[in-house]
């Protein structure tokens, strides 16, 4: 199974839809943030957090950006 399957399954069951190609490319950069800048584990933990924000994504990539590394 694909991821995009994967999330097509997952989007269905919790009845939502599943995410644009441009939602997936903005939640990758996100983690990607996240995983560079500290431990890996930050990742899904700030994707589950922005998805509770209802802020754009794009925003909330550059807030990811925007903390350093102590």
């Amino acid at each position: 199974m694909t991821r995009d399957e994967w999330i097509a399954e997952f989007a269905s069951k919790i009845g939502e839809s599943p995410p644009s190609a441009e939602e997936v490319k903005a939640i990758l950069d996100l983690a990607a943030v996240a995983a560079h800048a500290s431990e890996r584990t930050a990742a899904p933990v700030a994707c589950w957090m922005a998805g509770k924000t209802g802020r754009s994504l794009s925003d909330l990539v550059d807030v990811g950006n925007e903390i350093e590394a102590p």
